[in-house]
C-alpha cells in the first residue's frame, strides 16, 4: 500500500511540473495571403488571461502545456488551438470575407461595409503614410472610381478635388470630416497620423451631413493608441522633386529666325541683334531640383482604463523653382479615459504651424523673355529685355532677386474636440462632442528698391544704364483670423435581436458657427528708404501724415442649426434599409428661406445570402444596392447676399471737390433659397473564385435644381444672384481587384478603377437662355451644353491663298496664312456668331490602376492613372501685347501654299489669329506611372527585439507621362467652374524621387 501511495505522489508531482506555466510564442498569419496579423486577439481559456500580436503578427503568452489558446480578430473565424506540450505555435486563421466585415465611417458613426447601401470607398492610412505629398488628399489620385484629382507641384498647395462631377455653378469642392469636425481642407494633417480615409460618395450617405456636405465628403479618422501595449512608431522620408517635362521654346537662333520672320510680315524693319549675343535658357535659369522631407512620430500607451496617442510631424518641401519653400510642424494628442463601465470621456487636440517663401516669379516671364538677353552685367545690374518687349516682359532673374524672401507669410492652426460617452442603458448611448478650429494667418511684405538695368544698343545706338528713380520702398501686413465652433449631440439604440435582426437608430443635434476676419495695410516711403530688414517691416514704420498709406478689412459670419435621424436595420443579414432625415436651417438666407428638410433612403440585398444561391459556387458574395435622396446646399455662396450692398462707382466734380457716388452693388433677391442636390444611385457588388476577384459597379443621376448663380443683366453692367437652372451627372463607376497569391513566398494584388462622368446644364434661368461666360468669353455656361466648356472658333485650316479663300467664309481682315475657321452658322462669313462648343476642361473618363507584389521580405507597388475626354487651354500662347519667344511649334508656321494646315504665319499684328479657337486647345487626355515603389521588410528581432518592424524603400512618383500636352502638366486646372482649364504658366508638376524608412518600436 506504501509503494503504491509512493508511486502516486510521484505521478501527481509529475504531473504539476508538465502543467507548469511556460512562455508560449508564434506566429497568427492569413490562410490565403500569408501575411501576417497585426492585432490579433489570442487568450489562454482557463484563465482569460490574453495579449495581441504585433504588426509583424507575433504573440508572447504565459500558459500551461495543457491550455488552449483561443484566436480571434474581426472579419476571420476565430479558433481555439490546444497547445499541447508545444512551446511555439503558428496559427493561419481563416478569413470570412474581412472586407465586408470591414467598419466604414458614416455620418456621427460607423457601419459594417457588408450593411451599406450607398457608395462609400476606404482607402487605408498606410496606402498615402509613404507617399511624398504634404496634403495626403493628392495621394488619393487614381485610388477611388469617381473622385477627380488635379494636383499642383507649388509647395504647399492643395489639391482640387471633384466628387462625381460638377454639380453648381459656385463651389463643387467636397467636405471634409476629420473624426467628426467638419473642414474646408485638411492640411494641417500629416499623413502617417491617418488611420483610413472614406469617399462618401451617394446621396444615401451624404444626407446626413446636410447642406454642408452636397458636394461629396470625405471622412478622416485618425489614428488612436492600440489597445494593450505601448508602441513607438517612425515614418521618415528624404528626396528630391524634378521637372522632366519641360516646355519647348526656341534657343536664340531659332528665335531670330522666327522673330525676323514675323517683323517681316508684319511690315516692320529688320531688329539690330549686333549687341544681343547670348543664348539664354531662362527655364533652366529658374529651375532646379528641390530637397522634400516627410516625417511622422507616433507615441501610444493603451491600457485598461484610459488611452493616450501622441504624434509629431514636419515636413519640408522646395520647390523646383528657385527660392519658392514650404515648411510645416504638426503636433496632436488624443486621450481617452474610460471612467467605469458605463461613461468615456476624451478629447483631441491639433496644431500646426507653417511658413513659407513664396514663388515670386511667373513662368509665362521666363517662357516669353527672349533668348538673345544675357542675365547680369554686374551685382546691381541686370540686363533689359530688347526694345520691342522690355515694357512688358522683365528680367525673369532681376526679379527672382529682388523680391526673393521679401514676402513672410506664416500660419498657425489648432483643432480641437471633447466628447463624452454615455450608455444609459445596455444599447442605448448619448454621446456629446464640442468642437473648435481657429486659424491665424499673418504675412508682412517688403517692396525694395529696384536694381539697375543695361540697355544693349539697338540700331548703332549706345548702351546706356537706367534706374527707375520713381520706385520707392514699400511694405504691406495682412492679418486674417477663421474660427468654427462646432457641437454634436446624438441619442443611439443599437441591439441585435436573436440572430435575425439588426436595428441601429440615431437621432442627433449640431449647431456650426463660423467667422473669418482679415485686415490688411501698406505703406508707401516718400521720402526715407524703409531698410530691408524683417524688424522694420510694419506698416507703422514710417511717418503716417507724410506717407498715407491704403487699407482694407472684411469679415463674414454664418451659422447652421440641424438636427437629424437614421435608421439602419438588417434582417438576417440579407435585406438592408438605410433611412435618413435631417432639418438644416442657415442663416446665409432670407429669414422666410433660411429652413429646409431633406433626406435618403437606401435598400440592399444580400442576394449571396439566399437559400437558393448557395449552389452557385463560383460567387462568393452577390448584393444589389439602390439609394435615393435630397440634399439642401449652399457651398460657395457669400454671407447676407440676399440683402442690398453699396458699391462706389463713378465720380463727380463740384466746384473744387470731388465727390464719389455710391450705388448698388448688385441686385438682392429677398426669396433667395437653397440648391437642392438631388440624385438616384444604384449599385452591385460582388466577389468570386473564394474572394479572389471583386466587382463593384454602380451608376448614378445626381440633379442640382435652383442653382445659386449670379447673373449679369443684359444690357447694364449690373448683376443678379439668384436661384436659377438645373445641372445634371450622370455617370458609371467600375471597381475591379484580384487578390491571390502563388506560393508561401509570393502574393500579388491588381485592381483598376474606372468612373465616366457626363455633366449637362439642362437650364439656365427658367428657360430663359441665360448665358454665364468666363475667362474673357474663353469659357460658357449655357442651357444644353457641359459647365464651363470652351466656346470659340473652329480651325479647320490654313487660308492658302486668294483664290482658296473666294470659296470659303472669311472675315472681313482674312489674308493667306490665317487661321481658317468653321462657318458654323453657314451665312458664308466668319463672324462671333461662328463661336461654338471645343470641348470641356473637366475630364469624363477618369481611371487608375494598382498592382502589389511581395516576394518574401521585398514588396512592390506600381501605380498608374489618368483621364480623357476633356482639353486644356494654352493661353499662354496668346499672349500678343508684345513679341515673345517662341514655342517650338511655331517653327512649322505657315510660310507659303502648302507649307502648313495647322500653323497660321509668323505676323504679330494679325489679331484674328490670336481670337480664342480650338488651335489654342490640347486634348488633355494622359496615362501616368504615379507611383513605383520597391521595399524591403526585414526580419523580426532587430536589436534585441526591440525593434518590431522595419522597412526601407525607394519610390519615384510621377516619373513618366503619356500626354500630347506641351506644358509642364496636362492636369488642367479645374477650380475655377465656370473659367477652367487654362494653362497660363502653371506651376510645374515634378516627378519626385523618395528614400524612406518605416520603425515600429
Amino acid at each position: 500500500m506504501r509503494k503504491f501511495f509512493t508511486l502516486l505522489w510521484l505521478t501527481s508531482i509529475l504531473s504539476m511540473g508538465y502543467a507548469q506555466v511556460r512562455t508560449v510564442t508564434g506566429t497568427v498569419k492569413d490562410s490565403q495571403s500569408l501575411i501576417a496579423l497585426p492585432g490579433v486577439t489570442i487568450s489562454v481559456k482557463s484563465t482569460g488571461q490574453g495579449t495581441q500580436t504585433d504588426e509583424a503578427g507575433r504573440f508572447s503568452i504565459q500558459a500551461s502545456s495543457t491550455d488552449v489558446l483561443t484566436f480571434g480578430f474581426i472579419g476571420y473565424t476565430t479558433q481555439e488551438v490546444e497547445i499541447n506540450n508545444r512551446a511555439i505555435v503558428d496559427i493561419f486563421l481563416e478569413s470570412h470575407d474581412q472586407a465586408l466585415e470591414e467598419v466604414v465611417v458614416v455620418g456621427y458613426g460607423t457601419q459594417r461595409k457588408i450593411d451599406l447601401t450607398g457608395s462609400i470607398t476606404q482607402v487605408k492610412g498606410e496606402e498615402i503614410e509613404n507617399m511624398p505629398n504634404t496634403n495626403p488628399i493628392s495621394s488619393l489620385q487614381g485610388k477611388v472610381a469617381g473622385l477627380t484629382i488635379s494636383n499642383s507641384g507649388s509647395p504647399g498647395a492643395a489639391p482640387t478635388v471633384r466628387i462625381r462631377g460638377v454639380n453648381s455653378t459656385n463651389s463643387s469642392s467636397p467636405l471634409y470630416v476629420v473624426d467628426g469636425v467638419l473642414h474646408d481642407n485638411i492640411d494641417f494633417l500629416s499623413p502617417g497620423d491617418i488611420e483610413t480615409i472614406d469617399v462618401l460618395r451617394d446621396p444615401s450617405s451624404i444626407a446626413i451631413y446636410g447642406l454642408r456636405g452636397a458636394n461629396g465628403v470625405i471622412a478622416v479618422t485618425l489614428k488612436k493608441a492600440a489597445r494593450g501595449r505601448t508602441a513607438v512608431n517612425l515614418s521618415s522620408s528624404i528626396g528630391f522633386n524634378r521637372v522632366i517635362d519641360r516646355i519647348d521654346v526656341t534657343d536664340a537662333e531659332g528665335f531670330k529666325k522666327l522673330h525676323d520672320a514675323d517683323r517681316a510680315n508684319a511690315g516692320d524693319s529688320k531688329f539690330d541683334y549686333t549687341n544681343y549675343t547670348a543664348n539664354t535658357d531662362w527655364q533652366e535659369l529658374i529651375l532646379r531640383d528641390g530637397f522634400l522631407s516627410n516625417n511622422t512620430l507616433g507615441i501610444s500607451n493603451s491600457g485598461e482604463k484610459s488611452s493616450t496617442h501622441f504624434s509629431l510631424g514636419y515636413n519640408k518641401q522646395n520647390g523646383v523653382v528657385k527660392n519658392g519653400d514650404y515648411e510645416r510642424f504638426t503636433a496632436r494628442l488624443n486621450q481617452e479615459l474610460k471612467i467605469n463601465d458605463r461613461l468615456k470621456i476624451g478629447g483631441n487636440i491639433s496644431g500646426m504651424y507653417w511658413n513659407m517663401r513664396p514663388t515670386v516669379i511667373t513662368f509665362t516671364n521666363a517662357l516669353w523673355a527672349a533668348p538673345i538677353v544675357p542675365v547680369q552685367y554686374d551685382e546691381n545690374t541686370y540686363y533689359s529685355m530688347p526694345s520691342f518687349q522690355r515694357a512688358q516682359v522683365g528680367n525673369p532673374i532681376a526679379t527672382l532677386h529682388r523680391m526673393d524672401n521679401k514676402s513672410l507669410p506664416t500660419g498657425y492652426r489648432f483643432v480641437g474636440s471633447l466628447f463624452a460617452e454615455w450608455e444609459i442603458i445596455e444599447n442605448l448611448k448619448w454621446k456629446s462632442t464640442i468642437y473648435a478650429d481657429l486659424g491665424f494667418n499673418n504675412t508682412r511684405g517688403y517692396t525694395p528698391l529696384p536694381f539697375y538695368f543695361m540697355n544693349l544698343g539697338e540700331s548703332e545706338g549706345e548702351n546706356t544704364i537706367t534706374y527707375d528713380e520713381n520706385v520707392r520702398t514699400a511694405v504691406s501686413q495682412k492679418q486674417e483670423q477663421f474660427t468654427r465652433y462646432q457641437q454634436d449631440h446624438t441619442l443611439t439604440f443599437e441591439k441585435a435581436i436573436e440572430e435575425d435582426h439588426r436595428l441601429t437608430a440615431m437621432a442627433g443635434f449640431t449647431t456650426v458657427f463660423t467667422h473669418n476676419q482679415e485686415i490688411s495695410g501698406n505703406r508707401r516711403d516718400a521720402d526715407l528708404n524703409i531698410p530691408d530688414d524683417p524688424d522694420f517691416w510694419y506698416i507703422n514704420i514710417s511717418n503716417p501724415n507724410a506717407n498715407p498709406g491704403t487699407f482694407a478689412g472684411q469679415g463674414t459670419k454664418n451659422a447652421i442649426v440641424g438636427a437629424f435621424g437614421r435608421v439602419n436595420y438588417a434582417f438576417r443579414d440579407k435585406y438592408l434599409l438605410n433611412a435618413t432625415i435631417r432639418r438644416d436651417g442657415s442663416s446665409k438666407f432670407a429669414p422666410k428661406n433660411r429652413w429646409g428638410t431633406f433626406g435618403s433612403i437606401g435598400l440592399g440585398w444580400v442576394v449571396s445570402s439566399e437559400d437558393f444561391f448557395q449552389s452557385i459556387d463560383v460567387v462568393d458574395f452577390l448584393k444589389l444596392r439602390a439609394s435615393w435622396g435630397k440634399i439642401g446646399n449652399q457651398n460657395g455662396i457669400r454671407d447676407n447676399i440676399y440683402q442690398p450692398g453699396l458699391s462706389t462707382s463713378s465720380s463727380a466734380i463740384f466746384g473744387d471737390n470731388i465727390y464719389t457716388a455710391v450705388g448698388p452693388a448688385y441686385i438682392p433677391d429677398p426669396n433667395l433659397r437653397w440648391e437642392v442636390v438631388g440624385g438616384v444611385d444604384l449599385g452591385l457588388e460582388s466577389k468570386f473564385l473564394n474572394n479572389k476577384l471583386n466587382l463593384e459597379v454602380t451608376w448614378y443621376d445626381r440633379t442640382t435644381t435652383d442653382i445659386l448663380t449670379s447673373l449679369v443683366i443684359p444690357n447694364t453692367d449690373r448683376s443678379y444672384f439668384t436661384n436659377l437652372g438645373k445641372i445634371t451627372n450622370r455617370g458609371v463607376e467600375l471597381t475591379l481587384g484580384w487578390n491571390d497569391r502563388i506560393n508561401e513566398d509570393f502574393t500579388y494584388n491588381v485592381s483598376a478603377n474606372y468612373s465616366y462622368n457626363k455633366n449637362v446644364v439642362n437650364s439656365i434661368g427658367d428657360n430663359i437662355n441665360f448665358q454665364i461666360f468666363g475667362n474673357n468669353q474663353a469659357n460658357l455656361t449655357e442651357t444644353g451644353k457641359s459647365i464651363g466648356y470652351f466656346y470659340g472658333y473652329r480651325q479647320i485650316g490654313i487660308y492658302q491663298s486668294l483664290s482658296q479663300m473666294e470659296n470659303m467664309a472669311t472675315m472681313s481682315n482674312s489674308r493667306p496664312g490665317d487661321i481658317a475657321y468653321e462657318d458654323v452658322d453657314g451665312d458664308g462669313v466668319i463672324t462671333d456668331k461662328d463661336r461654338t462648343y471645343l470641348g470641356t476642361p473637366f475630364p469624363p473618363h477618369n481611371f487608375g490602376i494598382n498592382i502589389n507584389l511581395g516576394y518574401k521580405g521585398f514588396d512592390f507597388l506600381i501605380q498608374g492613372q489618368g483621364v480623357a475626354g476633356n482639353h486644356i487651354h494654352v493661353q499662354r500662347r496668346r499672349a500678343n501685347f508684345a513679341p515673345i519667344n517662341y514655342e517650338t511649334n511655331r517653327l512649322n508656321a505657315w510660310t507659303g501654299p502648302g507649307t502648313s494646315n495647322v500653323e497660321p504665319i509668323l505676323a504679330s499684328n494679325r489679331g484674328d489669329n490670336y481670337l480664342f479657337s480650338s488651335y489654342y486647345l490640347e486634348p488633355a487626355d494622359f496615362f501616368r506611372i504615379r507611383t513605383l515603389q520597391l521595399g524591403y521588410n526585414f526580419s523580426t528581432g532587430l536589436l534585441n527585439n526591440r525593434i518590431r518592424k522595419a522597412r526601407v524603400y525607394v519610390s519615384g512618383q510621377n516619373i513618366k507621362t503619356w500626354s500630347k500636352v506641351t506644358g509642364y502638366s496636362p492636369e488642367a486646372p479645374i477650380s475655377s467652374i465656370t473659367a477652367g482649364g487654362a494653362d497660363n504658366g502653371i506651376y510645374p508638376l515634378p516627378a519626385t524621387y523618395t528614400f524612406g524608412v518605416n520603425l515600429s518600436f
